[in-house]
């Protein structure tokens, strides 16, 4: 989501339809840029972008250094996911108004689409010490340390952010992760179980904590989460194998559950070509867990 920061007078929300604040542009901008830049406002408020594609332009052809001109631009190819379109906006932002903090934090943004995670990351560390307060500018800061697989900066970044009382489901999750990605399950396991409180429904902590536990053969555990993982997104496959494998692993004798196990995963993913793989070896395991429990039950 791009956003525009609290110090700023105009407060811009990503998406289809925004809403934003008529404001008066800075010292030098010409009322003729001020009207189409108001105008374009007032046609991003009532859903029509492409009008106001056009009065963003047209208030740059009168003031080209009208920097949050650009930046609302930016914004609406963001939103159409136009990233090419939003970077060059953005960055021309950045350099019309090096002072603008919402300019940095959405080239950050951009970049992060881009998985371009350096420039992210200095765009994003320009926008922090702009505006150090912006917890949603940390987050993001967070993101592309992560994505980037600079996880020391990953956990320092998020860390800080939790001490000073922000972050989220998201943040947390990414702390976990970044623990389990430098192989420290101990401090990773509370970061997830931190995301999942947070949001119960949490398809990706849920099955990060399943495939922390089953590494540690804790199956019970890995079992529940990857349940939970299942209640949260239905046709995950994966989280129905890595269920089914930790039923398994957690009593190799329970053919009754084990087969219901695997077949329910079968039952899901017999039609995804992905898949196939793992079904034929569920198939496999099914049909000898069925052998095996006739031949349990004759003795």
């Amino acid at each position: 989501m791009v956003v525009m920061s609290a110090k700023r007078t105009t407060v811009l929300i990503i998406g289809v339809m925004l809403s934003l604040l008529m404001i008066s542009p800075a010292f030098g901008e010409t009322e003729k840029a001020k009207e189409n830049y108001n105008k374009g406002i007032q046609d991003k408020q009532a859903g029509n972008l492409e009008a106001a594609v056009v009065a963003f332009k047209a208030a740059i052809a009168e003031d080209a250094e009208y920097g949050d001109a650009y930046v609302q631009l930016g914004a609406i190819y963001y939103g159409q996911k136009d990233y090419q379109k939003a970077l060059e906006s953005f960055t021309t932002a950045t350099e019309k108004t090096p002072q603008n903090a919402d300019a940095f934090a959405n080239l950050g943004r951009v970049h992060i689409k881009l998985k371009k995670y350096e420039k992210a990351q200095a765009a994003l560390l320009t926008a922090t010490s702009l505006n150090a307060g912006d917890a949603a500018v940390q987050l993001e800061l967070c993101k592309a340390y992560y994505y980037g697989r600079n996880y020391a900066e990953a956990i320092s970044v998020a860390t800080k952010l939790h001490e000073s009382g922000g972050g989220d489901h998201i943040s947390h999750f990414i702390l976990g992760k970044a623990y389990q990605k430098t192989n420290k399950p101990s401090q990773a396991i509370p970061a997830l179980k931190e995301s999942v409180k947070l949001k119960s429904n949490y398809y990706n902590a849920h099955s990060a904590l399943g495939a922390i536990y089953l590494g540690q053969g804790n199956y019970p555990s890995a079992a529940a989460s990857f349940k939970a993982a299942l209640k949260a997104k239905p046709t995950a496959y994966k989280a129905s194998y890595n269920y089914a494998v930790s039923v398994q692993s957690g009593d190799s004798e329970n053919y009754a559950a084990i087969i219901k196990a695997y077949e329910g995963f079968i039952k899901m993913a017999k039609k995804n070509p992905k898949a196939k793989t793992l079904v034929a070896e569920a198939q496999t395991i099914v049909k000898n867990s069925k052998i095996a429990q006739e031949e349990a039950s004759l003795q």
